[in-house]
Order: structure tokens, then C-alpha cells, then sequence
């Protein structure tokens, strides 16, 4: 039977979400779209100011908030931000896996310290993440687990080899987490946008020179906006995507499509 309300289907009320990368960009707007969904918020990020600033708008919103300052390229940074959210809020229903490096290089001139601090933050700390808050997740059967990829996991761009690979490692760990917390009625799902114009997608792509032959290749004719990735993420967080289970889903405006 069909909820009557559909809004219902789209709320996160009474919900504990975990966001990292939360400072800035599309995690701010991550934290913003949550909230207003009815989730309590623990955002985690370095950047204090730009916590304040996701704290000013989760409380607006009459939620819960807690800032969690992290260094996820470190195996302590990530364990400690799950811990700090489940002390905080006893358990976790969402967590968002946003954060991540983007160091561009071909691959002849890139070093093996940038490939590292990639896996590090992009794989291994959404890993240890998962890791630590699904035993709450399966005692109470009931989770989300949303992995924030990109279309360089799935296609090939020049100059993005670390970025690529660890994307591509990261839609692969999205299914297996899939396959063995499934059964606990926990949705593991990644998204993989296009480039999204958050200072991070300027600073790669904002020169013509750059950006224009991408633009060039994507049917829709732009890149994406930070709200369109939260969003995706609402709808993976909301009891409307129960169904929706180890999918690689990208928002590219049709650039893998042709």
C-alpha cells in the first residue's frame, strides 16, 4: 500500500545522518538538503569555519548539529569521526561518504605520495567509516550508506589515474557492502556526478582551455550544481528508495550515454 502523503516518502525525520566533507561545496549542501528533510546532522570536515557555516543552516532548520574536525587521510581521523557521531547520537541511520582529493596529473609525472593520500581519503576512509557505524546500522536493520564517487570511476579522463582509480575502488566496495549488509535491510548506493562547480571543480576546470572540451562531450551542455548531487542523495537517504540497492547511479547530464 502506497503512503497516501508522498512527502512522507522523501523525510528524514527523526534520522542521524553522518556527513563528511561537510565544510564546503557539495557536502555543505548535502548537510543544507538533509536537514531540511528532517535529519539531525554530524558533519565532519578541516575547515571550521565553513562547520559553522553548516551548523548555521542544519540549526536553522530546528535540527541537531555536531561539528567533528577530521583528518580522514588518516586511519585515527576516521575512526574517530564515526565514534564521535555514534557518542553523540547513540547511533547513525545516514551516513554520506563525500569527502574526497582530486591531485590531477598525467600519469608519468604524478607521485606516488599524491596516490597514496588519494586512497587514503577517497577509499579507505569511506571503508573504515562503513566499517565502524554498520554494526549500528544492522542491530537496528535498518540503514543508508551513500558513497559520493564521480563518472572518473566509471569512465576514463586524462590526468585523473589516482582520482580514477580510486573512484572505480570505491563503486566496487559500494557493491560489496551491497552484498553482505543487504540482508540487514541497509541501502549502499554511490553516485557518480559529473564535474560540479564547488571550488574544488573550479580549480580543475574553470580555465576554458579545461573545461570546454568536457562541456563539448556532455549532451546537456553544463556542468553540475552542488544541489543536484544533494538532492540524489535525499532520495538514497529516504525511505522512497528502499528498493534501490548497490546501484552505480550517474548524474552527468548524459555524458557516459554517448
Amino acid at each position: 500500500m502506497i503512503m497516501a502523503d508522498w512527502t512522507k516518502r522523501f523525510s528524514l525525520q527523526g534520522k542521524r545522518a553522518l556527513v563528511t566533507g561537510a565544510s564546503k561545496g557539495i557536502g555543505l549542501s548535502i548537510c543544507e538538503v538533509l536537514a531540511d528533510a528532517g535529519a539531525d546532522i554530524a558533519a565532519a570536515g578541516r575547515d571550521e569555519a565553513g562547520l559553522e557555516e553548516a551548523g548555521r543552516l542544519v540549526e536553522a532548520r530546528g535540527r541537531n548539529f555536531l561539528p567533528i574536525a577530521a583528518d580522514l587521510a588518516t586511519v585515527a581521523g576516521a575512526e574517530a569521526t564515526a565514534q564521535a557521531a555514534l557518542e553523540h547520537f547513540g547511533t547513525v541511520d545516514i551516513l554520506v561518504n563525500n569527502a574526497g582529493v582530486a591531485l590531477i596529473d598525467p600519469i608519468l609525472e604524478a607521485s606516488a605520495e599524491d596516490w597514496d593520500i588519494t586512497m587514503a581519503v577517497n577509499l579507505r576512509a569511506p571503508y573504515l567509516l562503513a566499517k565502524a557505524l554498520a554494526p549500528c546500522m544492522i542491530a537496528q536493520k535498518a540503514g543508508k550508506i551513500v558513497n559520493i564517487s564521480s563518472q572518473a570511476g566509471v569512465i576514463a579522463i586524462e590526468e585523473h589515474a589516482a582520482y580514477s582509480a580510486s573512484k572505480g575502488g570505491l563503486n566496487s566496495l559500494t557493491k560489496v557492502m551491497m552484498a553482505e549488509w543487504a540482508k540487514y535491510n541497509i541501502q549502499c548506493n554511490a553516485i557518480c556526478p559529473t564535474i560540479i562547480l564547488t571550488p574544488m571543480g573550479e580549480q580543475v576546470w574553470g580555465k576554458p582551455e579545461k573545461g570546454q572540451p568536457m562541456l563539448d562531450k556532455t549532451p546537456l551542455g553544463r556542468f553540475g550544481k552542488p544541489v543536484e548531487v544533494a538532492d540524489m542523495v535525499l532520495y538514497l537517504a529516504a525511505p522512497a528508495s528502499d528498493l534501490v540497492n548497490g546501484e552505480i547511479m550517474l548524474i552527468d547530464g548524459g555524458f557516459a550515454s554517448v
